[in-house]
């Protein structure tokens, strides 16, 4: 699944081609996603500007002069810029063409995304309004993670990726965020102190950065905005890495499921 910084990656991947350009036509070949895509988006969207592509969470905003498109990658879900006369494949379910001659598409083989269309605001969106706060931002300050874990019997790692307490924090980066910061995966979010909570928010803010830096990391679903394969691969010290000996202590690498997500960690490094 494409996470946070794929999603960021991709939305600085297509804003030099679309925005400031005028929608000339939009092709819905399969509206079946996640939820159906509004037909009147092919109506609505055409012959508006882009003016601004922003990210909320795992969300692609496309602000147009009038109404937002909100667009989510799902699990295997990836957008390109290609020439409007490229050939279009089985799985490219939708193309928005713009004056200059690119058309932004969305191929999706597995159908768990979404385009929506709303002409208010997309942050009042029911799908948006409750996110938690950017993990990169101000409002993700060293005791935010302390005061929102109060009475909460819930293990860590399930915590962090909880997208009502902070936007973005996927199965890989909350793998690794917890190895920095030495904290073992299952330990209870209400049980953790204030010094480790400051830690792993630090934490969380450099894996991502790191992340965003080097393109995100490779995913076998994941296609990057211009139609080149795959992105930069990262280093990562335990997720993907079950078995392996650990680039700390050497200590075999466990993993487990944890909420149906592989979770990898060090036994002896995190406690």
């Amino acid at each position: 699944m494409p996470e946070l910084p794929e999603v960021e990656t991709t939305r600085h991947g297509i804003t030099p081609h679309i925005k400031g350009q005028i929608i000339t036509k939009v092709i819905i070949r399969q509206a079946k996603l996640r939820w159906p895509i509004p037909q009147e988006l092919k109506i609505s969207a055409k012959n508006k500007i882009i003016e601004q592509i922003t990210r909320r969470g795992k969300y692609l905003l496309i602000h147009l002069s009038e109404g937002h498109i909100i667009i989510h990658l799902g699990m295997s879900g990836h957008l390109q810029i290609v020439p409007q006369n490229t050939p279009h494949k089985k799985h490219d379910h939708v193309e928005i063409h713009t004056g200059n001659g690119c058309c932004l598409r969305y191929t999706d083989p597995r159908r768990f995304g979404c385009i929506l269309w709303t002409t208010e605001s997309p942050y009042l969106h029911p799908l948006i309004s409750r996110l938690g706060p950017e993990p990169l931002s101000d409002n993700f300050f060293k005791d935010y993670l302390l005061t929102k874990s109060q009475n909460r019997k819930v293990a860590i790692k399930q915590f962090i990726m909880n997208s009502h307490i902070v936007v973005g924090v996927g199965n890989i980066y909350a793998n690794e965020a917890l190895f920095m910061s030495k904290i073992h995966p299952f330990r209870q979010a209400s049980r953790i102190s204030q010094k480790r909570y400051a830690t792993l928010t630090e934490n969380i803010k450099k894996v991502l950065t790191q992340a965003i830096k080097q393109g995100g990391t490779t995913l076998k679903d994941f296609t990057n905005a211009d139609g080149k394969p795959g992105y930069f691969q990262q280093t990562l010290q335990v997720y993907g890495r079950g078995g392996k000996p650990c680039m700390v202590c050497d200590t075999i690498l466990k993993e487990i499921y944890l909420g149906q997500r592989s979770t990898v960690y060090c036994p002896r490094c995190q406690h």
